[in-house]
């Protein structure tokens, strides 16, 4: 099967760069002192929202990032923090999902058939009706020391995932107001080169940003929306029998 954990850090990386690795621009502080952030440019704006989302302790991202590897796309629903735990789900393509759960030092995850046979291609049926019908449904383990589990690790650890976002200058321009899943936002215009993304950036508490869209036709398409900060992630070792991948391998 194809490493799909690799290809998840390094398109969630390339999601943030998309959204601060822009140049300086000259965009002007807002006129008129009335609203949130009153005063404040969209390049303000944007540089206090990646502070604040990189000062989490942790976060929960949801939604869809490119996949160079397959030419679609990467789903995700994961929540993660600074010491390196994560629990969550992923798909590649829609094709099936994979439930992962990182804690301590252990990697765990759950693969359904769809997503096997899909990741099986090229392999023979045999060998891939024997990945099915050992893995599908069942939860297995490995020791973050080989180099799959730790490119999991890595995704797995919110201080990687957002490394060098926030500190850079941003040149966004404002837009207007809305909610994003019930929260006051302000909506915010960023390019990264041809490309243009959406940034929305919440108006009341911290200012975290809370949902990043790619324009239609952008280089690495991308669709996350942030949520649960500083809530504890509930990554917890799966109940019942567990298939130790790293014996297998031995």
């Amino acid at each position: 099967m194809r490493r799909t954990a690799l290809a998840a850090i390094c398109l969630i990386t390339a999601a943030t760069a998309g959204i601060t690795g822009c140049l300086p621009g000259q965009d002007k502080a807002d006129s008129k002192p009335k609203g949130p952030f009153a005063g404040l440019s969209g390049g303000q704006i944007a540089d206090r929202a990646l502070k604040a989302t990189t000062g989490a302790a942790s976060l929960r991202m949801k939604g869809e990032v490119a996949d160079d590897e397959s030419k679609g796309t990467i789903g995700l629903d994961m929540a993660l923090d600074k010491k390196g735990e994560c629990a969550g789900t992923m798909s590649m393509g829609g094709q099936g999902k994979a439930d992962l759960i990182k804690t301590g030092s252990t990697v765990y995850m759950k693969y359904d058939e769809a997503f096997l046979r899909a990741q099986s291609e090229g392999e023979s049926k045999a060998d891939t009706d024997a990945a099915v019908n050992m893995l599908a449904g069942k939860w297995t383990k490995m020791a973050v020391k080989g180099q799959d589990a730790k490119d999991i690790a890595g995704f797995c650890d919110l201080n990687s995932v957002l490394a060098g976002a926030g500190d850079v200058s941003s040149d966004a321009t404002r837009g207007g107001t809305t909610t994003v899943d019930g929260t006051p936002a302000i909506v915010l215009h960023e390019k990264d080169g041809k490309d243009r993304y959406t940034l929305y950036v919440a108006t009341e508490g911290k200012p975290y940003l809370l949902r990043v869209d790619s324009a239609p036709g952008a280089k690495e398409p991308v669709r996350l929306s942030f949520g649960d900060y500083d809530k504890p992630v509930p990554a917890r070792k799966p109940a019942g029998k567990i298939i130790d991948l790293d014996a297998l391998g031995g």
